[in-house]
């Protein structure tokens, strides 16, 4: 395929193109531990604001996208889709959620989302960016994007690169070229080479050469285009997407894929896959600059760059005191924390973990969870408060052979019908008004009304009021863990093992 030319550009921008959004959101985040979690991770929390950088992201897009494509589809893990389906419905667009069984970064992510969008024939432009970045402006990122687009129309496969304000050394970078159109030597750029995270010294001469700018992470491409590109370059990774595009379960606005063609399929991001041999493919890469406030967000010390400041530069979001301190990051997410004597630290509590860094080794916080993960300790994956599609339930207390849970459920939901072959429990209504199944049983609990569930007998617990249920539930047993569940009917389409409890 021969190189785009600067007419071509020119003939492809008389008519903006179709856009479809993709949103890539199978991050973990554990440079953003304790609040960020593997069961409920950075792009589902509201960081830098009160929404979360999945919706806005989700915003971000309405905007850029063209109206005529009222879609846009997000790919996501089974365990965050419930969470992510609740923040998608503030959107104008219609989502579709593409559900991976397994982690498999960027590329076969992409991959995926590039054969829906070709499934009925169309060939809209993809404009593929991660779900758990910030945009300061979403004026520029839209101006970004309708230049990409144009570019994308002539057969390039455009990324956005921001110029750098710093020597970061956690970030990869793109080597670019002259400008594609002479006329406007400020737009875009041809694209070199993708260089991996530098070194400090080579990233102080990045900044200095002024031809090297940040990976935004953000594509922009025909989805024929990078499926050509992912075909010549990635065959196994194409051949592995498209067995597993084949079986694909759709249940509404959920695409599910087939767990036992999709493990087949190598994981590999879309930079190493594609970005770094693109002439190989015989296809041309172009970047577009974004001048926005982009960031990654990928450590506490970008959300503390990225956060309003007092006037000793630091952040405090929550229940936070602080003295004769400066230059530090606070987030309190229920206890009073307060801070006296210091500087460039990040602290973060939360109701089972705080931490405590240097903000100049944020990066190293994943390290951490590493160790935590080695000693399988569960504050690796979920917070003490956990979300559901009914709800949520937070673990008040634990102790040999009990736990204790504080359940809500939301109007008109219910759990599962199940049982556990470990454990009893003691069910008492704190507020509302439940539908108890047991065994043959059926009937209604009032507040400060109680029940008991025996070990092995079948359960369901229904809100059938108006205003949120709350409850306790007390667990005794030989084994509390929350795999201890056999699903008989799910309101959710939940399969035992699917998620954990409830």
């Amino acid at each position: 395929m021969p190189d785009p030319g600067t007419s071509d550009v020119r003939a492809a921008g008389l008519s903006a193109p179709t856009l479809l959004p993709v949103l890539l959101a199978g991050g973990s985040g554990t440079r953003l531990w304790p609040l960020s979690r593997e069961a409920h991770p950075k792009q589902l929390i509201a960081l830098l604001g009160e929404r979360s950088l999945l919706e806005a992201g989700v915003a971000r897009l309405d905007g850029a996208a063209t109206p005529e494509a009222n879609r846009g589809l997000l790919v996501c893990a089974e365990a965050h889709r419930f969470m992510a389906a609740e923040q998608l419905k503030a959107s104008r667009r219609d989502w579709q959620m593409i559900i991976e069984p397994f982690a498999r970064n960027t590329a076969p992510a992409l991959t995926l989302a590039a054969m829906h969008a070709r499934a009925d024939g169309s060939d809209p432009v993809l404009v593929a960016m991660p779900a758990d970045h910030a945009i300061a402006d979403v004026a520029a990122f839209e101006m970004a994007v309708a230049a990409a687009a144009r570019l994308a129309s002539a057969s390039y496969i455009v990324t956005l690169g921001v110029a750098p304000t710093r020597p970061e050394t956690g970030y990869g970078y793109i080597e670019t070229g002259g400008p594609i159109d002479e006329d406007v030597p400020n737009g875009p750029r041809t694209l070199r080479q993708f260089v991996e995270k530098p070194s400090l010294e080579l990233a102080e001469a990045f900044v200095a050469g002024k031809r090297h700018w940040w990976n935004s992470g953000i594509f922009v491409m025909r989805a024929s285009t990078w499926l050509h590109a992912i075909t010549t370059l990635r065959p196994d990774i194409a051949h592995a997407c498209a067995l597993a595009y084949q079986g694909v379960e759709s249940e509404g606005d959920l695409l599910r894929m087939p767990a036992r063609e999709f493990a087949a399929c190598p994981s590999d991001s879309i930079d190493y896959a594609v970005m770094e041999r693109l002439s190989q493919a015989g296809l041309a890469g172009a970047v577009v600059p974004l001048d926005a406030g982009w960031s990654d967000v990928g450590a506490w010390d970008a959300v503390w760059d990225a956060s309003p400041k007092d006037q000793a530069g630091n952040v405090a979001r929550g229940d936070v005191l602080l003295e004769d301190t400066s230059g530090t990051y606070v987030h309190s997410d229920g206890r009073l924390v307060a801070c006296v004597g210091v500087k460039d630290l990040i602290v973060v509590e939360t109701a089972d973990a705080v931490l405590v860094a240097d903000r100049r080794q944020a990066q190293d916080v994943k390290t951490v969870v590493s160790q935590i993960r080695k000693q399988a300790r569960s504050e690796a994956t979920q917070h003490r408060k956990v979300s559901r599609p009914w709800g949520h339930y937070d673990s008040i207390e634990r102790g040999e052979r009990f736990q204790v849970k504080r359940i809500v459920v939301a109007p008109g939901e219910r759990l599962s019908l199940q049982l556990h072959y470990h454990r009893a429990e003691h069910w008492i209504v704190v507020r509302g008004t439940a539908r108890v199944t047991r065994g043959d049983e059926t009937f209604l609990l009032a507040e400060n009304e109680s029940t008991f569930v025996p070990l092995g007998v079948k359960h369901r617990l229904e809100n059938v009021g108006r205003i949120p249920l709350e409850m306790i539930e007390v667990q005794c047993g030989t084994y509390l863990g929350e795999d201890d569940i056999v699903r008989f009917d799910d309101h959710y389409g939940r399969h035992n093992g699917s998620e954990t409890t409830n």
